[in-house]
């Protein structure tokens, strides 16, 4: 998507002040349900210097415009909010890793499973991740 309105708009509800450079990024980092890390991001935008995105992606993150997963690879990966989500845990959706592409997508309309935790634990957090082969994948696994 390349209409520059969208992503200002998106900025602004989130309070963010919007700028070239966090246009470009917030450009760069819609990609539908799936999931970019830094690293990637350091590749798609080689002229942005590599600390500017790195605080970017932490005031997205305090705005909540995008959230982070762990998806056990070792590397974060982010997706854009949508506009109704205020990253509370009744706003956790299911992540899905690819064992074969190494990509993470959000699986946004498959809510996390509520879990009663016993007397005296407080969650904060919830990361659910399934982990296959998506559907790019297991197509050409079975074509074969």
């Amino acid at each position: 998507m390349n209409n520059e309105e969208y992503f200002i708009k998106k900025l602004q509800l989130r309070g963010i002040k919007p700028t070239a450079i966090r246009i470009l990024i917030l450009r760069n980092m819609y990609r539908g349900d799936e999931t970019v890390s830094l690293p990637q991001l350091e590749r798609l935008l080689p002229t942005v210097d590599k600390s500017t995105i790195s605080r970017t992606l932490s005031l997205f993150l305090l705005h909540r415009l995008i959230h982070a997963v762990d998806d056990g690879s070792g590397t974060l990966k982010y997706n854009v909010c949508s506009d109704d989500c205020d990253c509370s845990v009744d706003d956790n959706h299911t992540h899905f890793y690819c064992e074969n592409c190494h990509r993470t997508f959000c699986l946004k309309y498959i809510h996390v499973p509520v879990v009663n935790l016993p007397e005296g634990f407080v969650l904060s957090e919830i990361n659910y991740v399934i982990k296959g082969l998506c559907p790019a994948c297991s197509e050409k696994l079975h074509r074969r």
